[in-house]
């Protein structure tokens, strides 16, 4: 019976972590979606440009993780076992970290865009669309390297809804930006692309205000210099010790993708854009796995603090089986609606005729999808945070960029046959995890002792 209750708690915690999760990643997803949604109506030159921008810009964000993985496994475990004094330190190491590393960032974005454009080989057409947007966006970065911090530290403490609440505004402040300043309403230039840019990065920048005034008010209210003096710098190590691995995998995967797409830019720009749109329309069928992936490491964390390895390992399964079912029923849908969701975003017969031929192969994709974004976060949440890298950089670019080559340009399957190497990856990687939390050996890894 106690155990019964136990469970019934754990998911009810849960839920009221992932509620919050799910609703504030579905409209982060939105403010790119929102840019594509509303650049398709411009053209389709301009989405092209702008997905090669954005592939670049999300692997640029990954710099980032490396400090905000660790701020969230070691905030939540920290919490887990009653050590509030080493998870201020945590919290303020990481502020001063991603600052200085955003900054950077900016300007390798800022300064480097033509450049870097050039390297993806983004053709003379797409390139005055692609380096106006990434020098705008680019030259903000640091905004969400801030933001990224100050959430991790809000979730992992239980206050989903500020960070969720925060994003409504900020997809608010897009929409409406974007309207003024794509298509030139009430007085305003029409400047397409570089109009997206502005109001994405405008939207950015309250948002990092209104996240430090609730991370102040609700949360951690000063970080008294005598925590700093001196230096953690065991929590330092601590961080680089979680956060190296678990964002290496990460940036492994996107530096994987950034490699398949200048292939596809290969193929052409109907292929490019086919990509953006598929890309844009399946976030909505993993959003459910990663807000259940996110929330469930937050819950992991906390148990693996308070030393309940044995409900970790339980919640875990749980939150794995409702993921892949979620996911698998979405993808099911959104399959289906294949011609009417490509027929929303262009009137280009072949983009919509490619869309659909992916979409059906991306049911098989978010079946391992799913167990992959569970997997990964349950395992760093629990410490073990090495096994997800080893895997991801040897299953991703053995297979995954491999054959999308093989599949893709050497065989001439194009984008259909890079899809299939897609899922693959994802599926071989899924049993792998899946056999690595069934072992237990992740029991063994915790920072809190």
């Amino acid at each position: 019976m106690e155990q019964f209750i136990q469970s019934v708690r754990l998911r009810k915690g849960l839920t009221s972590l992932v509620i919050p999760i799910f609703i504030e990643t579905l409209l982060i997803m939105m403010l790119g979606a929102v840019d594509t949604v509303m650049l398709s109506q411009y053209s389709d030159e301009s989405v092209a440009a702008v997905g090669v921008v954005n592939q670049l810009v999300m692997f640029a964000f990954l710099v980032f993780e490396v400090i905000n993985i660790g701020t969230s496994v070691l905030c939540s475990q920290y919490l887990g076992a009653g050590r509030r004094t080493n998870m201020v330190q945590v919290v303020g190491v990481s502020l001063l970290l991603n600052l200085v590393v955003g900054l950077l960032v900016s300007a390798t974005l800022h300064f480097g865009a033509a450049t870097l454009l050039g390297w993806m080989g983004l053709r003379p057409e797409l390139l005055r669309y692609g380096v106006g947007y990434m020098r705008i966006v680019g030259a903000f970065a640091f905004f969400q390297a801030l933001s990224l911090t100050v959430s991790a530290s809000l979730r992992s403490a239980d206050k989903a809804i500020y960070p969720m609440l925060v994003t409504v505004l900020v997809n608010v402040m897009n929409i409406i930006g974007n309207y003024l300043l794509i298509f030139g309403k009430c007085g305003l230039p029409a400047l397409g692309a570089e109009g997206a840019a502005i109001s994405t990065s405008v939207a950015r920048g309250v948002s990092m205000v209104v996240l430090f005034l609730l991370l102040f008010r609700k949360h951690i209210p000063s970080f008294p210099l005598r925590l700093f003096r001196p230096f953690p710098w065991i929590e330092l190590k601590k961080l680089l010790q979680v956060g190296l691995p678990s964002a290496g995998e990460n940036m492994s995967y996107s530096l994987s993708q950034v490699v398949i797409t200048y292939f596809i830019n290969r193929l052409g720009n109907d292929e490019l854009a086919t990509r953006t749109y598929t890309v844009n329309i399946v976030m909505f069928v993993y959003l459910f796995a990663i807000a259940m992936a996110q929330g469930g490491a937050i819950s992991i964390g906390h148990l693996v603090g308070r030393q309940k390895i044995r409900a970790a390992y339980l919640l875990g399964k749980y939150v794995m089986r409702l993921s892949v079912l979620v996911s698998l029923a979405l993808s099911c849908v959104w399959a289906a609606c294949g011609a009417t969701l490509f027929g929303w975003l262009t009137d280009n017969e072949a983009i919509v005729r490619l869309g659909v031929t992916v979409m059906l192969i991306d049911i098989l994709v978010e079946i391992g999808r799913a167990v992959n974004i569970y997997a990964t976060n349950a395992l760093r949440s629990a410490g073990d945070v090495n096994y997800p890298f080893y895997m991801g950089v040897v299953v991703q670019w053995t297979v995954s960029v491999g054959f999308s080559y093989l599949f893709g340009i050497h065989w001439g399957w194009g984008l259909a046959g890079m899809w299939c190497a897609f899922c693959l990856d994802e599926n071989i990687r899924a049993l792998l995890f899946v056999g690595r939390w069934n072992s237990l050996k992740w029991a063994r890894k915790s920072f809190v002792r």
